[in-house]
């Protein structure tokens, strides 16, 4: 195209920028196209270079998703360190709880064995003065 086959025409012009209107001339039929399009040449390929550019692909498929991989192994190890961290805090919870059920077990047992000791005792004692308010008689 020249320059010749395009106009200018300004419209109006604003705070905002200008605005203009490009009026192009209708094609000449007498001049010849200045490009002739033509596809592009394909290049035959053996085969060969096609398995080497599938093996290519392959790889480099492989190291994408191997790198995805090692992404989201990245972003899961804290939340396996918070994972390990609350299984740890409850078996040191669970520890805990045990011995201290074991502990108040054995207290309520000895006291328990205490009481039946002091009861035995007393019904002993009552025993012995039975014995003596019958002997005494």
């Amino acid at each position: 195209m020249a320059d010749s086959d395009i106009k200018v025409k300004e419209l109006e012009k604003r705070a905002s920028g200008q605005a203009f209107e490009l009026i192009l001339s209708p094609p000449s039929t007498d001049a010849a196209p200045d490009l002739s399009i033509s596809s592009p040449k394909k290049k035959e390929c053996s085969l060969e270079e096609i398995q080497k550019k599938l093996e290519a692909a392959e790889e480099r498929r492989k190291l994408h998703e191997a790198e995805i991989l090692k992404q989201l192994n990245e972003k899961r190890e804290p939340e396996r360190d918070v994972l390990q961290k609350a299984i740890e805090e409850n078996n040191n919870f669970s520890k805990m709880a045990e011995e201290k059920l074991t502990s108040k077990m054995e207290t309520n047992k000895e006291k328990r064995e205490a009481q039946m000791a002091a009861e035995l005792e007393r019904l002993r004692e009552k025993d012995k003065k039975v014995e003596e308010i019958r002997r005494g008689k």
